[in-house]
């Protein structure tokens, strides 16, 4: 029997133990102020029966109380587009943010979006200027961060690379060896430097590409945004970065699906679940291969860009995901741990308590092979046997 069916099945013992308790103590009320000797009656057994049951009533209540999932008051959804993927926030408060997260939205893609023209980012890359606001320097210090940690397989300076195997915002044919060669010359964070408030490059080639964790950023800020308005559950997805405050709607910890890589070849995307996490003040974020390819003269090419070598990765890893404390933190290393592959990923993190790792690859047969080190596991409630 499941949790909640047993809850359910203790609520109605619980309230029907109720029920004839009070009819039981309610006929013994009426047969005292009708008896003409009080005293006798007070002494009798049904009246010390009639407290014992008024006591297990009153305890009967406090139990269902704690036991059964009463809904939570007050529970908003706001829900979208942004960057070409949709968004679902869901938190608890009396009034509507969704104003507030506009904005927010807005904000972050005139910062960091190499898609847009206006942005600061696509100033930075055109070379129109070297300042960074909060957004770009937030970003800017995670990469640094993951990049070092991944040996450089992260490296938000891959953008050129990505265009030339045709993603991004230019599409062509495969890149020659020599064009990766010459692109590689100025790939790389070792190219870059923070200096205060200014993102110094060292070759003006030098382009910044943060949509690899720009989702996860903007998941953390706007989490950060409902908490300093005095928010505690909320759950905050944008594009399937998730992350979690708190309770849902039903005083439980949120439960958050993570998809088997399955796409359709005409309609996309297949979503049909993976596990089933159970997370509170936890983040999770996916990266695959499955999702952003395209074939070229018959090769299947995958956006995701070894930096080091320019090459395009294919392997039998299909997907990695990553909880974290943070959005952004699981979103950059779930992209790392793509480009690292499936054996070094699973050797790095299985020993690693900071991070849930899982990884879904495939074997010789095409079959599903899923991994996950302890801290992923210990989360999962339901798995997709």
């Amino acid at each position: 029997m499941k949790k909640t069916e047993k809850h359910n099945f203790l609520c109605i013992a619980l309230c029907m133990l109720i029920f004839f308790s009070c009819i039981f103590v309610a006929s013994i009320l009426v047969e005292i102020i009708l008896h003409e000797n009080y005293e006798i009656m007070l002494k009798s057994r049904k009246i010390k029966l009639a407290l014992i049951l008024l006591i297990v009533a009153v305890v009967s209540v406090l139990i269902i109380r704690n036991c059964v999932d009463f809904p939570q008051k007050g529970f908003v959804t706001n829900s979208g587009v942004v960057w070409t993927t949709e968004y679902h926030i869901t938190y608890q408060s009396p009034v509507d943010l969704n104003d507030s997260i506009q904005k927010l939205l807005k904000d972050i893609d005139n910062s960091v979006s190499p898609f847009n023209k206006q942005s600061l980012v696509t100033s930075i890359n055109q070379g129109k200027s070297d300042h960074v606001d909060a957004f770009v320097k937030t970003l800017y210090v995670k990469a640094s961060e993951v990049n070092q940690a991944s040996g450089g397989l992260y490296d938000p300076t891959v953008m050129p690379l990505v265009n030339a195997w045709g993603f991004g915002y230019k599409n062509g044919k495969l890149p020659t060896k020599e064009q990766l060669d010459s692109i590689l010359e100025f790939v790389g964070m070792a190219h870059t430097k923070l200096d205060g408030d200014k993102l110094l490059k060292d070759d003006p080639r030098v382009q910044f590409d943060f949509s690899s964790i720009a989702k996860g950023m903007a998941c953390d800020e706007i989490a950060s945004m409902l908490k300093r308005n005095k928010v505690k559950n909320y759950m905050v997805e944008i594009g399937g970065e998730v992350v979690t405050g708190g309770v849902n709607d039903r005083g439980e910890q949120w439960h958050v699906s993570v998809d088997l890589p399955v796409a359709d070849a005409d309609a996309g995307p297949v979503h049909s679940n993976a596990v089933l996490l159970q997370l509170s003040n936890l983040a999770v974020a996916t990266s695959g291969s499955y999702r952003k390819f395209k074939e070229v003269d018959g090769k299947k090419v995958s956006h995701i860009v070894n930096p080091k070598t320019g090459s395009s990765e294919t392997s039998t890893l299909l997907s990695v995901s990553i909880v974290a404390s943070d959005c952004m933190s699981a979103d950059a290393w779930a992209t790392a741990c793509m480009a690292m592959g499936l054996e070094v990923t699973q050797q790095m993190m299985e020993a690693n308590t900071a991070l849930g790792v899982m990884t879904i690859s495939t074997n010789d047969e095409g079959d599903f092979v899923v991994w996950s080190n302890k801290r992923f596991a210990d989360l999962i409630i339901q798995e997709n046997k």
